[in-house]
């Protein structure tokens, strides 16, 4: 994300923006499968589901499918910061 942005405090606030986004948006959302949804496709939730050994059906998303979702996230931060790398210094 650095790359992307070019700021270093940027990034971080961007990132965390990102992680902490998610969780509060799932619970202002009345609706359960809305919130259910969000939860699954949050990167703060994927992580921490990727460390469950106990109980992992009580979760919205399972160990291997959060890390799927982290993957994914890690996959489109590369590629957008990839882009504008190639972009602007090109």
């Amino acid at each position: 994300m650095a790359t992307a942005v070019r700021e270093a405090a940027g990034a971080i606030g961007l990132v965390l923006g990102l992680l902490y986004l998610f969780p509060v948006v799932a619970q202002v959302v009345g609706d359960p499968q809305w919130q259910r949804h969000l939860q699954q496709i949050s990167p703060m939730t994927a992580g921490l589901a990727v460390q469950v050994t106990v109980r992992p059906h009580e979760l919205p998303i399972g160990p291997w499918a959060g890390l799927g979702v982290l993957a994914l996230w890690a996959a489109a931060a590369l590629s957008a910061a990839g882009l504008l790398l190639h972009r602007r210094d090109a």
